[in-house]
């Protein structure tokens, strides 16, 4: 439409003897449009960060490898947390309430002794007082009797509070010990770096040997099925964006191609440093190969009339005035613009004849 456009401006170009060209309004097509450069990113993609420090000891997968959600990718060497982990798997063994199972029946054991030592030196006691009620023995027999009942009853007191803290003890080290190990387990299980996602592994950023830490990626993972774009758009126009949009994108990796994709993102947050918002959109047609972070520049479609009164943008001074071939300066009221061309709303009709103004 624009080659259309270009054409009818031509015919409409003439030369006066004084060689000024003079332009006349012509309708034609406009749509206009929001500009944007970003990136294509995977869905779904991540970078990949180990939970622990340590030396890279086995690197399970390579680039371009398929992996499912928990495949391990790469374990770390860690000494020190071998070590935790066999002290926490022996402290468990050590702790454990079936291990401690014949300190538990010897208190058991005692326990029931004494409780009937205390149910014997009851009975002596009883049959005693019978015995002083008929006047046989002596006062003292009697007191001895209570005595022996009284401390075998202490005895039995002492001995089932001792099996009770036993038990308690047993149990509390028992659990803590499981516990323990729990953790020296989910600790060791951080040495090994497993995938969050199905996707592929795009790239592997360490080799066997490298040191790793929590801050440093040590691999790029996502979907090769399913890429997005990730654009940034300027503050000034994010407003004019909205979800839903048209984007029309070009990539150097497809020269002379246009590919439509669709906005379904928009942050609202602006990148205080780059004073842009970040717009997610997704391939409508997408192209047969992708590869992550291959950059693009794409035009968001705003808005768009088939029959529109055009002018060529150069021919405005101020977006706002213009100058007839008389040397009249006319105040005028633009609509939609691109690159090269605006909408005349009022001010101009398709016979008003138009010279370049000096700047």
């Amino acid at each position: 439409m624009k080659k259309i456009f270009f054409a009818i401006l031509l015919l409409n170009l003439y030369s006066c003897k004084e060689s000024v060209e003079k332009f006349k309004p012509t309708y034609a097509s406009i749509t206009e449009s929001v500009y944007a450069s970003g990136v294509v990113k995977s869905a779904k993609q991540y970078n990949v960060f180990a939970k622990a420090s340590g030396s890279i000891e086995t690197i399970y997968v390579k680039e371009g490898d398929m992996v499912k959600k928990g495949n391990p990718l790469i374990s770390l060497s860690n000494e020190v947390s071998r070590y935790n982990m066999e002290n926490a798997k022996l402290n468990a063994a050590y702790s454990d309430a079936q291990s401690n199972q014949d300190k538990l029946n010897e208190a058991r054991q005692f326990e029931e002794l004494q409780k009937s030592k205390m149910k014997l030196d009851s009975s002596m006691w009883a049959r005693q007082q019978r015995l002083w009620d008929q006047n046989v023995g002596t006062k003292v027999e009697l007191e001895q009797r209570e005595l022996n009942y009284k401390n075998s009853k202490s005895g039995y007191q002492s001995a089932r509070v001792r099996h009770e803290d036993l038990k308690k003890q047993i149990a509390l080290g028992s659990n803590q010990s499981k516990n323990l190990l729990s953790i020296s387990k989910k600790m060791e299980s951080d040495f090994t770096i497993k995938s969050e996602i199905d996707g592929m592994v795009f790239s592997l950023q360490k080799e066997i040997g490298d040191m790793v830490t929590p801050q440093v990626a040590v691999a790029l993972i996502g979907d090769p099925t399913k890429f997005i774009l990730e654009m940034q758009v300027d503050e000034y126009d994010i407003f004019k964006v909205t979800i839903a949009q048209r984007v029309f994108v070009k990539m150097d990796s497809y020269k002379g191609k246009v590919f439509e994709a669709k906005i379904n993102k928009i942050s609202p947050v602006m990148n205080e440093r780059s004073k842009t918002f970040l717009v997610e959109a997704a391939f409508i047609d997408q192209p047969s190969k992708l590869f992550p972070y291959i950059t693009f520049e794409g035009n968001i479609e705003i808005n768009t009339k088939q029959k529109a009164l055009l002018i060529p943008r150069n021919l405005m001074l101020n977006d706002s005035t213009v100058k007839r071939a008389n040397g009249e300066l006319v105040q005028i009221k633009t609509g939609l613009m691109d690159a090269q061309f605006a909408e005349i709303i009022s001010g101009l009709t398709e016979n008003d004849e138009l010279i370049l103004p000096k700047k």
